[in-house]
């Protein structure tokens, strides 16, 4: 592929990066201290939405293998997406907010899942050769990070507060998707016309006794909600354990930046150590992080600005590396493993880490005492044990994991079809 068309392959990973940032970071705290949703039924209702999404995943990407090319597939999925985010962060007036978020939330779900499924198995399709299959991960994921970046900052720039700042936002984000899409979507090639495919209970079937897979699988799982912890609590950690709401958007772009810069410099390096050994590295990196937010206490704003850029810089690799360990099993022929499947159910899996941190975190918290907007000390120790060291536990867990499998990870086994244990 030409420079041009990877580039413009990534193009819409940033709006698509810029929706998921809301759903899953301003809405808890959004329906909590402005529509009235406690912590334990916001915790509830959004894992029993992100779970209905998420078992979803593998149906849609069975359906996507069977049809006739990705691009309209990705196009078909902009369109809900479009329509479910601005009603997601500005519920009209007289209607119940529960029913509301729900019904949005679903709406929002469903077009994310269909574009995001075949935006990667088009990527994985595409992927001739490992190289070209990282280069294409890093293109999506660098702009993706840039999509973050900008929708962490622009709710506060754009209004004081959060639901005005957030709604002017995406009326930025409805134009901006629109392009992104144009460009990605008449610039790179569409992979193939429909093929003939096994029963869906074949394709399971198959997932299931692929023993590297699996084994990618529970690591990106441990890993993921590791990462969805502290995804879920941060805005809540800020302004009640650091006190410091005002910058909010700073660390939050110090974070997203410092994966941004970090992404390129992973991809170089997991061509001279290997993906496995740079992603345990950016693990040990993440641990260290986690370890030092556990000391934070009000006003530690500097301590927590290096936490950023470090967990960061952690977040390069985390982006980078499992997908094109993913990819890379898709390309081998020998595998013989459809793209659709295995998206979706890798989809699944990230989902149901999403599912499990807010359904555990939250309701949690609630249970502990803590109550958002009041900074009592047992409230505060609570925050803080959950936002770090649970996280901390799950990436040392997911290391335990990954470290038996280095070996053949970066011996050349990957794509061998015997010797490998789950």
């Amino acid at each position: 592929m030409k420079t041009g068309e990877i580039a413009a392959y990534g193009l819409l990973g940033a709006p698509l990066a810029a929706a998921a940032l809301p759903v899953y970071l301003h809405v808890p705290k959004l329906y909590a201290e402005h529509y009235g949703l406690s912590l334990a039924l916001l915790g509830g209702l959004l894992f029993a939405a992100r779970l209905i999404d998420a078992l979803a995943d593998p149906l849609i990407g069975a359906f996507s293998d069977r049809a006739r090319g990705r691009r309209v597939l990705v196009l078909a999925g902009l369109l809900p997406l479009a329509i479910g985010l601005p009603a997601l962060v500005r519920p009209a007036a007289g209607i119940d907010p529960v029913l509301w978020l729900t019904g949005a939330l679903l709406l929002v779900y469903a077009g994310y899942s269909l574009a995001t499924i075949n935006y990667a198995a088009w990527g994985a399709e595409l992927s001739s050769t490992p190289a070209l299959g990282t280069r294409l991960v890093a293109s999506r994921e660098g702009w993706a990070l840039v999509g973050v970046v900008a929708a962490s900052v622009a709710p506060g720039l754009l209004a004081d507060q959060a639901p005005a700042g957030l709604w002017q936002a995406t009326l930025y984000w409805l134009p901006w998707l629109a392009l992104a899409a144009a460009g990605t979507l008449t610039r790179v090639p569409d992979t193939r016309a429909a093929m003939a495919q096994p029963p869906l209970r074949e394709t399971a079937r198959e997932l299931a006794g692929h023993a590297r897979f699996r084994r990618l699988l529970a690591v990106f799982a441990l890993n993921g909600i590791a990462a969805a912890v502290p995804g879920t609590l941060v805005l809540f950690f800020i302004a009640d354990v650091l006190v410091e709401p005002a910058r909010e958007g700073l660390f939050l772009a110090l974070y997203f930046m410092a994966g941004i810069a970090a992404l390129p410099l992973w991809t170089r390096l997991a061509d001279r150590l290997g993906r496995a050994r740079c992603w345990a590295l950016s693990m040990l990196l993440a641990i260290a992080a986690f370890g030092g937010a556990w000391t934070l206490e009000a006003g530690d704003a500097a301590l927590f600005m290096a936490i950023c850029i470090g967990s960061g810089i952690a977040l390069g690799a985390d982006l980078a590396l499992p997908p094109a360990l993913l990819a890379g099993l898709i390309a081998d022929r020998r595998e013989a493993l459809p793209a659709g499947g295995a998206f979706g159910v890798w989809t699944l899996v990230t989902k149901l880490n999403l599912a499990l941190a807010a359904g555990l975190a939250l309701p949690a918290l609630a249970l502990l005492g803590y109550r958002p907007g009041v900074q009592d000390e047992a409230g505060r120790v609570a925050l803080t044990a959950v936002y770090a060291l649970l996280p901390l536990g799950l990436k040392a867990a997911a290391l335990c994991l990954l470290w038996p499998a280095m070996r053949w990870l970066e011996a050349g086994d990957l794509y061998r079809s015997e010797g490998v244990k789950a």
